[in-house]
């Protein structure tokens, strides 16, 4: 959607809708994300009112009010009788969903939300290879072998190894059978697996170095050693992000 000329706190202009959307709350409610994350509704101002809503993107008030009761739902904005609808604190919005993580990810320069999400996924991640290396059967241990042995060979091709990488890790994360977080860790991935600044450097030195972090986790998973995995999985993440990682990590960040 294409806007025009706005101040933090002004009417916005009427978007140029190329095709009119099927559900328009939702193409409001992902308009106006993108404007509160950009600042142009800075916390502690309120939205326009719903009149001028209506008008900036030529829906109806039944529509305003359902993209506004969305915008409620993840946390950007708090109605008030009397007051109108009031931004709220970055500290009150809801980081898991999938526009206000996108929206975030876009605007902010530095990399200090994708550490975030990092340091979030080498929480779970590690504690499901933790329960991994318990309850992995022969048929698990084997296709992580399989997966290990298939990325020395792919290492010359960066593209089709992410796709192996991204399967060990789902592999492992099915064999923890904790299905929130592997949600979770899946959920943070799909905003990001196609982000240049996540995916960072992918030449052949670093996709070798990657596997011997797999392999090290997958020896410990066929070893049903649990402290071992974990501690495998914790240091391959850490140090997989810090070599992708555009310049030099924050190491109190990245190892808290």
């Amino acid at each position: 959607m294409t806007t025009s000329q706005e101040t933090p706190g002004s009417v916005p202009t009427p978007p140029a809708w190329v095709r009119r959307p099927a559900s328009l709350a939702r193409a409001v409610t992902a308009e106006l994300v993108e404007r509160i994350v950009r600042g142009v509704h800075p916390p502690g101002t309120s939205l326009p009112p719903e009149p001028a809503l209506c008008e900036a993107f030529s829906v109806s008030r039944t529509v305003v009010r359902e993209a506004v009761k969305l915008l409620q739902e993840k946390g950007l904005v708090r109605v008030r009788q009397g007051s109108g609808t009031m931004v709220t604190p970055p500290t009150m919005w809801d980081m898991l969903d999938e526009l206000v993580l996108a929206a975030t990810i876009a605007e902010e320069e530095s990399l200090a939300i994708l550490d975030d999400l990092v340091v979030t996924r080498r929480v779970l991640e590690s504690d499901m290879a933790n329960v991994a290396a318990r309850l992995a059967g022969p048929d698990t241990v084997e296709q992580l072998r399989a997966l290990v042995d298939r990325m020395d060979e792919l290492v010359d091709d960066p593209v089709t190894y992410a796709e192996s990488d991204r399967a060990f890790h789902d592999t492992i994360m099915q064999a923890s059978e904790n299905r929130i977080a592997r949600g979770v860790v899946r959920a943070l991935e799909s905003q990001v697996i196609n982000t240049a600044r996540y995916l960072g450097r992918t030449e052949r030195a670093l996709c070798v170095a990657s596997n011997l972090g797999h392999r090290r986790i997958y020896e410990r998973i066929a070893a049903h050693d649990p402290g071992g995995a974990a501690e495998a999985m914790f240091n391959h993440i850490t140090e997989a992000w810090i070599v992708r990682r555009s310049g030099p990590a924050d190491p109190v960040r990245l190892r808290r």
